[in-house]
């Protein structure tokens, strides 16, 4: 897929504080005072993945195109692709991305608690992130 066949567009880098790799956001809708959440797009660069992290109200992530993985801390990492649906809890350690060889688009819709919708953690290691590539 080209840049072009994308849905969004890539949007702002972010920060290499809580991403490895490449990853970009388009804000789609921020917190007002008719939302208590945020959505935007998410674009994973081959490789690319977010520190270990949770949310207080959860997240939803909806995959728009390419392969990754979701991983909840203590449990086996998933393949998600093009169409599936995430349901993150409360309150619960994970990280997603790309897989090592293919790009990875989410909407990620974020609830807020009071002010505070993701708490950052460690970064995921290679060696985490090269076992879950052979999957």
């Amino acid at each position: 897929m080209t840049k072009q066949d994308s849905i969004f567009p890539r949007g702002q880098k972010l920060p290499t504080e809580w991403f490895t790799g490449d990853a970009f956001l388009h804000l789609l809708v921020t917190k007002d005072k008719n939302h208590e959440f945020s959505a935007g797009a998410v674009t994973f660069e081959p490789g690319a993945r977010t520190h270990w992290h949770t949310h207080p109200k959860g997240q939803a992530l909806i995959v728009i195109e390419g392969q990754g993985f979701y991983q909840e801390k203590g449990a086996e990492a998933r393949v998600i692709k093009k169409g599936d649906v995430v349901n993150i809890p409360e309150n619960s350690v994970h990280w997603h991305g790309a897989s090592a060889t293919s790009k990875m688009v989410h909407i990620a819709i974020t609830n807020y608690k009071d002010d505070v919708q993701v708490t950052w953690l460690n970064p995921v290691t290679d060696e985490e992130f090269e076992k879950v590539n052979h999957l």
